[in-house]
């Protein structure tokens, strides 16, 4: 949750770029980020997978006003309007992008390279992006702007109460770790969001951010919270997992809201 996921970037940028405020190669570039490379494989009209600038020239030539992230888990098919194939890769890789009026959908594929079998200090990932047909439907259980950030204020309260209610309110180091690298990305002043997008939006962004700070803070790397807090037997863990659940799902919901708030307002402009 604390990291921004790639759906989001393509989501944010490619809009960027379809209402005309950055150039094909700037967002293609914004889109990779540190990845070593992205490619979209089964473009209508392409054999073999191409870069993202020609992907995304493609579809705005197929007819894309807009490109919305859903970001799916099970239960839960938040952001996503079928048919079920594209539902079901979405919902194994935790993210998808629609393109809205082209009838198409993204969904990425993760590939670990580099030495030692894709480990150690020189690996680099690289991101295979499935294109695959959508239904153009209203997308699942998508807040708008206002209601999100109701909710995410909420949800900040519970989780901040349910942290200290499970005795994990920030000791050790993992705790400590997850503070510091928000606090780092609050202070370096990134750009939330790509520019065309509202400033309602970035603040909602921002806060489903630090909501995933604090859920961070609630998990260890092995995922049972032993490195930090004594919430350690099995029942207590069982319980720290039920308390943060639905502030999870209101955060997921906040971000939907926030990488599709660009294409919401161009439709209320008609």
């Amino acid at each position: 949750m604390l990291d921004e996921p790639r759906s989001g970037r393509l989501a944010a940028w490619g809009n960027a770029l379809l209402a005309g405020l950055v150039s094909l190669d700037d967002a293609a570039e914004q889109i990779a980020d540190d990845d070593a490379v992205h490619r979209v494989r089964g473009l209508p009209g392409e054999a073999a997978p191409v870069g993202l600038t020609l992907a995304l020239g493609r579809l705005r030539a197929m007819g894309a006003v807009g490109l919305r992230v859903a970001l799916p888990a099970p239960g839960h098919p938040l952001g996503l309007s079928g048919p079920p194939e594209f539902n079901a890769r979405a919902l194994d890789a935790g993210e998808a992008v629609l393109a809205t009026g082209a009838g198409v959908g993204l969904v990425p594929e993760i590939h670990r390279a580099g030495p030692d079998g894709g480990a150690g200090p020189d690996v680099h990932l690289e991101v295979v992006w499935e294109c695959l047909p959508v239904r153009e439907a209203p997308p699942a259980d998508v807040p708008s702007l206002g209601e999100a950030e109701r909710e995410l204020a909420e949800a900040l309260r519970e989780a901040t109460e349910a942290l200290m209610r499970l005795d994990v309110a920030g000791s050790g180091p993992v705790a400590q770790a997850a503070l510091e690298a928000y606090r780092a990305r609050a202070e370096a002043g990134r750009q939330v969001l790509a520019p065309g997008y509202p400033p309602r939006a970035v603040r909602v962004l921002e806060l489903a951010q630090r909501v995933g700070a604090l859920l961070a803070i609630a998990r260890s790397a092995g995922g049972d919270g032993r490195e930090h807090g004594s919430a350690v037997s099995s029942s207590e863990i069982a319980a720290r997992t039920e308390a943060l659940r639905p502030v999870e799902r209101t955060a997921r919901r906040a971000q939907v809201a926030a990488y599709n708030a660009a294409v919401e307002e161009r439709e209320r402009r008609g």
